[in-house]
């Protein structure tokens, strides 16, 4: 059986894209299970599936993160890997559907746990915005000009949080056409054109071929699937329920939040397959990148303390 890929949320697992994909494992917060059946639950999954792979984001409740590490803890198992990812929750979701995609293939777990943080990379995740004064709590800068105008009931923000920060005032409409229609070839943290005016420049969309998903919040506009999706020259658009947290995570209900991702499998086989694989000095299991997903070692050792010169026993007083 593949890697289990779990979610703490039901609204955190997207459609499969094709029958071949698994669907996610369902890792219920404390007030929906006791601890006893989450030990019940997480050891059948490790009896199906031999490893776990857990996508824990900050914006999680911190009684859920407790519950998720208390389990793994009394189950004495080092086959479940509780991976910290930040992102916002659709973008969660996407990377979720990723490694569900990558788990059927032939990576060991290690790999696919290690994998997250190179997919995250190549996740675009924002949001049309209502109002935006509650948020820099979310790491995207916003000057005093957003945040008046943000009183406004017609106001519009189109807001990228991943990879890069960009924020942009659209019309009343939420049509703002500025910047190059051009979805690709741009830098990450860059605004698109400048040969229209004081027309608003759209979020830089990736150099490479991605399926958008969105999820409408209590704002009525369909900028992201008309306006931001040809732009970016995506291949694809999906609609899918608003996850339960993106409100509270984006200070607002009145938005549409998007996500845009690789969705081919060779693509994000071939991304993961052509990075250099080693072997944890701690667990002993395959990893790329610099970190173990399971036991969390880095991969060369930390260097010496220099507390003490090497040879000598005791400090002086």
């Amino acid at each position: 059986m593949p890697t289990a890929i779990a979610v703490t949320s039901a609204d955190l697992v997207l459609p499969a894209p094709d029958r071949h994909t698994p669907g996610a494992a369902l890792l219920h917060p404390p007030e929906q299970h006791d601890l006893e059946s989450a030990l019940a639950g997480t050891g059948a999954l490790l009896e199906r599936h031999g490893h776990l792979v857990a996508l824990v984001p900050p914006w999680l409740p911190r009684p859920t993160v407790q519950r998720l590490h208390t389990v793994r803890a009394i189950l004495e198992t080092d086959r479940i890997a509780l991976l910290d990812i930040d992102l916002p929750p659709l973008g969660t979701a996407l990377l979720a559907r990723q490694l569900r995609q990558l788990s059927v293939c032939d990576f060991s777990p290690g790999v696919i746990a290690s994998a997250a943080r190179l997919l995250s990379h190549y996740i675009y995740a924002g949001a049309l915005l209502g109002s935006v004064a509650k948020l820099d709590r979310v790491r995207v800068p916003v000057g005093l000009g957003a945040h008046a105008r943000s009183w406004s009931p017609s106001a519009q923000f189109a807001v990228l949080a991943h990879p890069a920060p960009h924020l942009a005032r659209l019309g009343s409409a939420g049509g703002g056409r500025g910047g190059s229609r051009g979805g690709r070839g741009g830098s990450h943290g860059g605004n698109r054109g400048g040969s229209h005016g004081t027309a608003p420049a759209l979020p830089a969309g990736p150099d490479f071929a991605t399926h958008l998903t969105f999820a409408r919040g209590q704002l009525a506009s369909d900028w992201v699937a008309a306006e931001l999706a040809p732009a970016w020259q995506v291949q694809g658009v999906m609609e899918n329920p608003l996850p339960a947290a993106s409100p509270a995570w984006w200070g607002t209900p009145r938005l549409v939040e998007f996500a845009a991702g690789i969705p081919d499998l060779s693509v994000l086989y071939q991304l993961v397959a052509s990075v250099r694989r080693e072997q944890c000095r701690w667990c002993g299991l395959e990893l790329i990148g610099d970190r173990c997903g399971f036991c969390a070692a880095p991969l060369t050792a930390p260097p010496p303390s220099a507390a003490a010169p090497a040879g000598t026993g005791r400090s002086r007083r």
